[in-house]
């Protein structure tokens, strides 16, 4: 590959249930390899498997891309409806003796191989049709199969997992085309990569082996073999391959939890991959930084406690206007009523005080109660339980005080501060009642934050209401 060849990767997921969070960070890999590079992203899906292969989850594919925002250049290609093309290159590999004709069955095959463990030999089913002339060929149904060399060794210069050398005599020749005519993946992969101009293969590691027996492909039809770079799959925080068991595998899982994207973006784009110490990025440093160099030889862990404090850093870094935004499509994604514009406002007024602290999207609904809900609040039982005789006369003295005060910070701690200090009380002591009449909670904002957003009508509305033993 010369180096002005442009930079081309792509994703190839199969449709054949969610999208994988280690298929996202393979597709966010790619994605922020060809970004970084000036280069193109390219999506093609492997829906060979007919009977697992569906349009729902060719379009849980596509979702799960979209929340990424792994935005990919031109149209997503079907491995399937390239049959065609793969069937050719099969019959172009037979043609000029890179491939032939296997007659063997599944009966002869299956016997060879038991008879090889009885023996203790190696179970490697060497054709006895490799070399038998087209005119000893019965009329039967065959595969047709890769010519691959017997002898030497196979190197796969790999830039994450350095050289890997494959010993030959390991390798099978295996089949490109079934005998009902039909591609194998093994074989599609190859051809579709081609055809796609794709120069860097990026995927998960458990792929590494598959790809000595791909650059026989590339090397029978003299094409250019790409770069290899496998990358070490995802663990659980126990050290094991991530299953469910783990926790949500699924990346629209973490969307219904509330993860922004840009979080989920940094998160997983340090899960196996690192630049310097950092752990806390943009998308524009992230498409800056990004290098295969940068890719571990180590399982990444899984480690929910990081993806919350990443989580956390970006809500508190992002646009309110954005989060907004988010929130409205999160309570989508999850089915629970829209915001009303009402409510968006508010939200949008208060979200200052609400996404410092905030670990997900559902942390800052739940101190975002006292801007969305209208009165009468329903007050929790331990708000209710704060507001006895002589917290209500309290807030009824506050709330006559407060009737022609400026409706400043500044005012607003004095008055507080002041009625807290004539009963002999810390203030500590009157912020209860005021969450419980403000929020109808105890857990919330600061309540000079929840007063300044709600503003003076609401405010003392509020305090009012609480005043009251039967409100």
């Amino acid at each position: 590959m010369s180096n002005e060849t442009q930079i081309v990767t792509r994703i190839a997921p199969s449709p054949t249930g969610m999208m994988h969070i280690g298929t996202a960070r393979t597709g966010l890999f790619n994605w922020l390899f060809a970004r970084a590079n000036g280069g193109r992203f390219l999506l093609r899906i492997e829906d060979t498997d007919r009977e697992r292969s569906t349009p729902e989850a060719t379009q849980a594919i596509l979702d799960g891309m979209a929340w990424l925002g792994l935005d990919y250049d031109g149209e997503a290609v079907s491995q399937f409806e390239r049959a065609p093309r793969h069937r050719d290159v099969a019959e172009q590999m037979l043609a000029n003796g890179s491939a032939y004709k296997c007659f063997s069955t599944q009966e002869e095959i299956a016997a060879f191989r038991e008879a090889a463990r009885e023996k203790g030999e190696s179970t490697l089913f060497l054709s006895p049709w490799r070399d038998v002339p087209e005119a000893e060929h019965p009329d039967a149904p065959y595969v047709i199969r890769l010519k691959a060399p017997r002898e030497g060794t196979t190197v796969i210069a790999d830039k994450v997992q350095g050289d890997v050398t494959i010993q030959n005599a390991t390798l099978d020749d295996m089949i490109l085309l079934r005998s009902d005519g039909t591609p194998t993946y093994m074989h599609a992969v190859v051809v579709d990569d081609h055809d796609m101009g794709v120069t860097h293969v990026i995927r998960g590691d458990d792929h590494l082996n598959n790809a000595a027996r791909q650059i026989q492909v590339y090397r029978a039809n003299d094409w250019d073999e790409p770069v290899w770079a496998h990358i070490p799959l995802i663990h659980g925080e126990d050290g094991k391959k991530l299953s469910k068991r783990h926790g949500a595998t699924g990346v629209m899982e973490y969307a219904e939890m509330g993860i922004p994207a840009a979080a989920m973006r940094n998160y997983l784009a340090r899960l196996g991959w690192s630049h310097g110490d950092d752990e806390l990025f943009t998308d524009e440093q992230a498409r800056e930084w990004f290098d295969l160099k940068g890719i571990g030889k180590s399982p990444a862990r899984l480690d929910m406690k990081k993806l919350a404090n990443v989580t956390g850093w970006h809500i508190a870094q992002s646009d309110d206007g954005e989060l907004v935004e988010q929130i409205g499509f999160y309570l989508a994604l999850t089915n629970q009523p829209p915001l009303s514009q009402a409510q968006k406002d508010g939200l949008l007024a208060a979200m200052y005080c609400l996404k410092d602290r905030a670990k997900n999207l559902p942390d800052i609904l739940d101190k975002a109660r006292f801007v969305l809900e209208k009165r009468p609040l329903e007050r929790d039982e331990k708000a209710e339980a704060s507001l006895d005789a002589v917290s209500r006369g309290i807030l009824l003295e506050l709330t006559a005080q407060l009737q022609n005060a400026s409706w400043s910070r500044d005012t607003l701690e004095g008055v507080l501060n002041a009625t807290a200090d004539s009963h002999g009380l810390k203030f500590g002591k009157l912020a209860g009642p005021l969450r419980a009449a403000l929020s109808g909670r105890m857990v919330s904002p600061s309540v000079f934050d929840m007063m300044l957003v709600l503003g003076r009508d609401e405010t003392l509305a509020r305090l009012t209401d609480a005043a009251s033993p039967n409100t």
